[in-house]
């Protein structure tokens, strides 16, 4: 399956937004910031991981809406206002008395394309250095999530689902071309796995990855490590911000990434008689 492509080039924005304990001004901030990337011509916009509210399972539900709520009615008018594809990076989303890290994907007509629901919960122990375990508040999602765009077809994975290579590899096999992961690395894994991970998924399965953080805040409980990144096919990185908010750009190459697929065309090499990846659900978008 494959998207419609009506054009070989579109312009990706990434936000890494400086988030606050503020609702209200992380909202507001979000929706300046895409407004700014729609006026330089980007098509398709990412915000980060939690970007409505501090990151920690002492906040998810003190920060928690339903869907529809407050945030997504902002990110439903950002995406109409800018005419633009809006992966609203996530929030801590209540239902039926449990919390998900949930990303929302708003078309130019402000309607909710998509909702995906973090897969992996992110619970790690790495001695002296960081523990953390969603897990204690958070249940995960069950869905794989696809959208189309006129550009192409674009897989979502939220922060610790990249370290999962089988789902980069079940959407490159359902078309996707791009891969986004919002997402908030920390001190510790960002340094070491946050630029690796993205440029292996990218390279295994010759798609563009972009990956959106929030911006660092020393004084947080959680130190995000910010550096959003967007990674072409060949394995670049194209794009990347430092540790402050900001708006980076990628242009997107679609015929780029056709040339790199025809180069080294591992798809019709793979040996399917000896291994495979399956995905056991069709993806929802």
């Amino acid at each position: 399956m494959t998207g419609v492509t009506s054009s070989k080039n579109f312009r990706l924005a990434v936000v890494q937004l400086q988030v606050t304990s503020v609702k209200a001004d992380n909202l507001s901030r979000a929706r300046r910031l895409v407004q700014q990337a729609a006026g330089q011509g980007s098509k398709v916009v990412l915000l980060p991981e939690c970007f409505n509210s501090p990151y920690g399972t002492s906040f998810f539900s003190d920060y928690a809406e339903k869907i529809p709520g407050e945030s997504t009615q902002m990110l439903s008018e950002a995406a109409k206002e800018s005419q633009v594809y809006l992966v609203g990076g996530s929030i801590p989303e209540e239902d039926g008395g449990k919390l998900y890290n949930t990303c929302a994907v708003f078309g130019p007509g402000g309607e909710m394309i998509l909702k995906h629901r973090k897969i992996h919960l992110f619970d790690i122990n790495v001695p002296g250095k960081i523990c953390f375990q969603e897990s204690e508040t958070l249940s995960p999602g069950n869905s794989l999530s696809t959208f189309d765009t006129p550009f192409c077809k674009v897989g979502v994975g939220i922060c610790y689902d990249m370290r999962f290579a089988e789902l980069a590899q079940v959407y490159s096999r359902e078309g996707c071309q791009l891969l986004v992961y919002p997402g908030a690395f920390n001190m510790t894994t960002g340094p070491a796995h946050w630029e690796l991970l993205q440029r292996g998924r990218a390279v295994d399965n010759q798609v563009y990855v972009a990956t959106a953080s929030p911006a660092r805040d020393e004084a947080a409980s959680y130190v995000a490590w910010g550096h959003s990144t967007v990674v072409n096919p060949w394995g670049e990185v194209i794009s990347k911000a430092g540790a402050e908010e900001t708006v980076i750009y990628a242009d997107i190459d679609l015929q780029y990434l056709s040339d790199i697929r025809r180069q080294i065309p591992i798809t019709a090499q793979r040996r399917d008689d000896l291994y495979s990846v399956t995905s056991v659900q069709e993806a929802s978008g």
